[in-house]
């Protein structure tokens, strides 16, 4: 279940469900799966979404799935990926100015969880650790007693993210897998977090510590395009996702955040809380 910060349940897209059902829940489904989620495949259906030839999926695609396109800035678009990356009005988006005011970095559907060593974090039916989505044990441990923060985009989303603070960052560390969808009807198959490729960076933060930022890539063409810096100040552009489903996930340390009761409620009861990019959702501690 979704709902929004004024506590009003929200319809999933069911056109993207149909298809997963059959992807997932099918024998010809899994068989086409294994075939849409070669190499050759993702990256030949990443270059026809950059051609021409994919202008006229754009139109359908906003009346199916009701995007105001008053809240973006007009252009003629030359790809369809070129309108999945398209970029919003500043307004449509202000930035909280306030130091201690922890802000969401993407439009998404969000759930918090605590951490622990040992903690397994089950989202639909999906489990994982942290050190399995870094990869990394040693990194994993610093992150335990604080808090895992998931933002799930949907197809329907604003698909660029931004910094939640000022500071800088380390390099980044990509983590090659197969490509999976993440939406929640495909989690009781596959452990996406193990399978999707996914690239993370720590952010050396000003006011929320050391915040590890990781970017999860989604099925076929969910490409991670990162921007190339090292300082960075609150609300600025991270990066963006081309097209699929895709998930952010941060991960802060103990005692460094204070999240909104609203949001905490709805994690503890399973549900999912509808965030935008730039929003606030919590504050330092």
């Amino acid at each position: 279940m979704i709902k929004d910060r004024n506590g009003r349940i929200i319809p999933e897209n069911s056109g993207q469900g149909k298809v997963l059902r059959v992807l997932y829940g099918t024998i010809f489904g899994r068989l086409l799966l294994k075939v849409l989620t070669l190499p050759l495949i993702s990256e030949l259906a990443g270059k026809f979404m950059d051609s021409t030839l994919s202008i006229p999926l754009i139109k359908p695609f906003i009346r199916r799935n009701r995007i105001d396109m008053r809240q973006y800035r007009e252009q003629n678009y030359r790809s369809f990926n070129e309108f999945f990356t398209r970029k919003i009005k500043p307004s449509a988006r202000p930035i909280p100015s306030g130091a201690n005011e922890l802000i969401s970095p993407c439009d998404s559907k969000l759930t918090v969880y605590p951490v622990s060593e040992k903690s397994l974090f089950e989202i639909k039916g999906s489990l994982y650790s942290i050190a399995d989505l870094l990869n990394d044990h040693n990194l994993a441990r610093h992150y335990s007693g604080g808090l895992c923060m998931i933002f799930r985009l949907c197809v329907d989303d604003y698909h660029r993210y931004c910094f939640i603070d000022g500071g800088v960052k380390s390099e980044s560390v990509f983590i090659k897998g197969e490509l999976h969808t993440v939406n929640p009807i495909a989690l009781g198959r596959y452990n996406i977090y193990k399978r999707n490729s996914r690239e993370y960076t720590v952010l050396h933060t000003e006011n929320f510590g050391d915040v590890v930022h990781v970017e999860v890539g989604a099925m076929l063409v969910g490409k991670i395009c990162n921007r190339k810096l090292r300082r960075f100040r609150k609300g600025d552009e991270k990066g963006m996702f081309r097209y699929g489903g895709s998930t952010v996930v941060l991960l802060f340390e103990k005692d460094r955040v204070t999240v909104d009761n609203d949001i905490l409620e709805n994690s503890r009861n399973g549900i999912e809380t509808t965030v935008k990019y730039g929003e606030k959702i919590g504050n330092a501690k």
